[in-house]
């Protein structure tokens, strides 16, 4: 499962906005206070570098749940691009992930100890090391289409195979910023042979992991939960060979349970 330590930048200022906004896939000048959005930052060439939930929890403040990746080196990254921009930036990775009361989705309430982020049906909270936990977000995670990124599928995958286009984390109508070329022309043209699925198997998996047929590469394991013997994942896996609803790879078998759209 992913690590129950929440790695959070929190971009504070007068332009924290409009910097995020420029950085980042998603329409974030449309988020209002108490609102978050899925949002991704790309590189140029489309790949996601990473993949984070973007909430608005003060006037000029806005605090990114990474789903995957390391909060500092997002950071480190950004800041290159500050310019004269008047924005601070501060990653946080002192606090982890538990569940919370179901709370609307998009919303989000923060204190001065605790983020509680909405789904609909379910709610995560960042919060202190002592919250307790009993990692039932992380099924529903994977039941929504959820997906978290293990370093291995970092700077790897273009936006059609985790999603972002259903979870509403790329925006067609805002102008330029990194990987938007691609973006479009994935989602205008499309051809993108690689999405994004629920799995099972009663063999183990791990996140991170790759999924082989005769050596040869054909997806990434996301993120997973066991239950009862059985393991219930997201795997990011070529189109061709999921349309029987099974899939046969080296040391197993997969069945496709829910294949999400890009």
């Amino acid at each position: 499962m992913p690590d129950r330590a929440a790695q959070i930048l929190t971009l504070d200022g007068p332009d924290a906005l409009a910097f995020a906004h420029a950085q980042l896939s998603s329409d974030v000048r449309s988020l209002a206070e108490g609102q978050w959005q899925w949002s991704g930052w790309l590189d140029a060439q489309g790949r996601v570098k990473v993949l984070a939930m973007v909430a608005r929890t003060g006037p000029q403040t806005l605090t990114l749940l990474l789903r995957g990746g390391k909060a500092a080196d997002f950071a480190d990254g950004l800041k290159r691009f500050l310019f004269r921009s008047k924005v601070t930036l501060r990653a946080n990775d002192r606090h982890v992930i538990a569940d919370a009361p179901a709370l609307s989705a998009n919303t989000v309430i923060a204190d001065d100890e605790n983020i509680v982020f909405g789904f609909g049906d379910y709610a995560i909270r960042i919060g202190s090391e002592h919250a307790k936990d009993t990692h039932a977000w992380h099924a529903h995670d994977i039941a929504h289409g959820h997906p978290w990124l293990a370093d291995e599928a970092l700077d790897t995958l273009l936006a059609p195979a985790l999603s972002m286009e259903r979870l509403h984390a790329v925006a067609f109508d805002k102008g330029c910023y990194p990987g938007q070329e691609i973006v479009a022309r994935l989602h205008y043209r499309g051809g993108h042979k690689r999405h994004l699925h629920r799995v099972e198997s009663s063999q183990a998996l791990h996140a991170g992991s790759t999924i082989n047929i005769s050596n040869r590469g054909v997806g990434i394991v996301l993120s997973c939960v066991h239950i009862d013997g059985v393991t219930q994942a997201l795997a990011v896996l070529d189109d061709a060979l999921t349309t029987n609803g099974r899939l046969e790879f080296d040391g197993g078998q997969l069945h496709i349970l829910e294949t999400f759209a890009a």
